[in-house]
């Protein structure tokens, strides 16, 4: 077995280490080993971008489309920065908020109004759970849990097998925590686990060492973490928030009780085909570089007794992580004995906030000392200040875009008059149309908000073609969630973009074959249970 550092696990991290540390979003062309050909397709696109982005943004202000204003500024403004993150011409963050401040230039919304997503929840989520993932990584508890999966029986023989026994029980435990939860939860092992096995891929050259963020396999385990989070998210009424947004608006519109069970029922058939689609497309698009990871029982068995017990940084952060997770996971607990109507599940809810929770678990590595006659605590500012704030800020700006696509009415302004203009009158029409709308509006802004601006649009339409509104409005709600494309369309992307090692390019591409894929298998497998479990067809 060939490996790549010899640097022991209790001395310096190893030079993949450091790089999986290193917490770099974006990379400049002078930053990343680049072949030839690919260091011109980069400079094509990127300088492409600089003019086509704000070429497009003059344009499309100047083309009479006769609607509001604000709506029709903003939509000016989102076309422009989608060229820039598609292009990558500035860093992508930077593009959100060249887009923020052209949204308060032309008078879209007042400044404090544009600004308020900053100070949301999901933010400090992602604060709160970056800090964790650092200091998991920092003091190699990462790496232990990475070892731990990787001496699974049979599940090392392969990268395959790796892959897709990490995606399983990422969708699981998805199905039951939040998928933003889940992949913060999850980064630090799916960083520690490409960490190691880029340890196992023999260099190119004697004098050249691989980038872990450049290879392919890395690629997949990230968009693997972000993926089965969101396709688990759909098996429970719990998973995602979509899924609750959509339940209550149909049993409104249908005086139909959706229960925990049927849901489950009817999405089991769904997920699971999705999932092992999800596993083909990444596998294709993809493939890892090294297939059988030979000797990797004996390096992890070695590994793990040299690792030797845990260390007093390790137990600390393992407190704040375990922490954080319990209390992750105490409102589905509460909600599957007490109910989801119940007064205990508001009152956790209320209490227990995501955000407050991961700001509450990242401050404890502050508090719990390693050496505490020398003050020395388990994490010192200077190496909590190294998240990747470029994700945090590109999430920040997406949500800016989704909350002024909702209040200027530009998503129903677009919904309404499509439905208008395709006429539509059939339920697989409206399915389809509902599947497609609630896609595209996904990539462009949250799911939540994709799930709230659809359903309410689909609902109506059912109603005046004389047509069940279950089906069109179920596929939306499922449909809401499959935002795969950019780092902005879910939060399971941006988190995983922020590790580095997934290039946007590559994220579009295998985003766009699994966008399609689940277009089409909602629109052919979810009304089939619909009518087997909901309608008793």
């Amino acid at each position: 077995m060939s490996t790549r550092d010899d640097d022991s696990a209790e001395g310096p991290p190893t030079s993949s280490d450091t790089t999986v540390l290193s917490g770099a979003t974006y990379r400049g062309l002078s930053e990343q080993v680049l072949s030839p050909a690919e260091e011109r397709f980069e400079r094509v696109r990127r300088t492409t971008g600089l003019f086509l982005a704000p070429l497009t943004t003059i344009v499309m202000l100047l083309v009479p489309l006769g609607m509001n204003p604000s709506q029709h500024r903003l939509a000016a403004v989102l076309l422009g920065v989608v060229v820039l993150w598609l292009c990558e011409s500035v860093p992508i963050p930077v593009a959100g908020l060249l887009g923020v401040a052209a949204i308060v230039l032309l008078g879209v919304a007042p400044p404090d109004e544009v600004m308020a997503p900053f100070g949301s929840s999901t933010l400090f989520t992602f604060i709160g759970a970056f800090i964790l993932s650092q200091a998991m990584l920092r003091h190699g508890l990462a790496h232990r849990f990475a070892f731990r999966i990787l001496s699974l029986p049979g599940v090392g023989r392969t990268s395959t097998r790796v892959l897709v026994a990490f995606g399983a029980v990422t969708a699981l435990l998805s199905a039951f925590v939040s998928s933003t939860a889940t992949v913060a939860m999850l980064l630090p092992t799916a960083l520690g686990l490409l960490s190691v096995i880029s340890k196992l891929l023999p260099a190119t050259s004697s004098d050249k060492k691989i980038d872990p963020l450049r290879l392919r396999l890395g690629t997949a385990l990230m968009l693997m973490l972000s993926y089965s989070a969101v396709i688990g998210g759909l098996l429970t009424p719990i998973g995602t928030p979509p899924n609750l947004i959509g339940r209550e608006y149909i049993e409104e519109a249908t005086g139909r009780t959706i229960t925990f069970l049927d849901w489950m029922l009817m999405a089991a058939p769904v997920v699971g085909v999705m999932f092992v689609v999800m596993c083909g497309v990444l596998l294709l698009l993809n493939r890892p570089e090294i297939k059988k990871l030979s000797g990797v029982e004996s390096y992890v068995a070695a590994e793990r007794t040299r690792l030797g017990g845990l260390s007093r940084a390790e137990k600390n952060t393992l407190i704040a992580f375990g922490l954080t997770v319990t209390l992750w996971i105490l409102p589905s607990i509460v909600a599957l004995i007490a109910g989801e109507d119940s007064a205990a599940l508001d009152t956790v809810k209320q209490h227990l906030d995501e955000g407050i929770v991961a700001v509450l678990g990242a401050s404890l590595l502050f508090v719990l000392p390693t050496n505490w006659p020398k003050r020395e605590f388990t994490l010192t500012w200077s190496e909590a200040v190294k998240i990747d704030w470029g994700t945090i800020l590109l999430f920040g700006s997406g949500m800016i875009f989704g909350t002024q696509l909702a209040d200027t009415g530009l998503a129903q302004t677009v919904a309404t008059s499509s439905a208008g203009a395709l006429g539509l009158s059939s339920i697989v029409g409206l399915s389809l149309f509902a599947i497609v709308l609630a896609v595209t509006i996904s990539e462009t802004t949250s799911n939540t908000a994709s799930a709230a601006v659809v359903v309410p649009i689909v609902l109506p339409l059912a109603a005046a073609a004389d047509v069940n509104p279950m089906i069109p409005a179920m596929c939306a709600t499922f449909a809401a969630s499959f935002g795969f494309v950019l780092p902005v369309s879910t939060p399971p992307n941006a988190i995983v973009y922020g590790s580095g090692a997934v290039p946007i390019t590559k994220m579009m591409r295998s985003g766009i074959s699994l966008d399609f894929a689940g277009m089409a298998l909602v629109a052919l497998l979810l009304p089939v249970m619909i009518g087997l479990v909901l309608t008793g067809g």
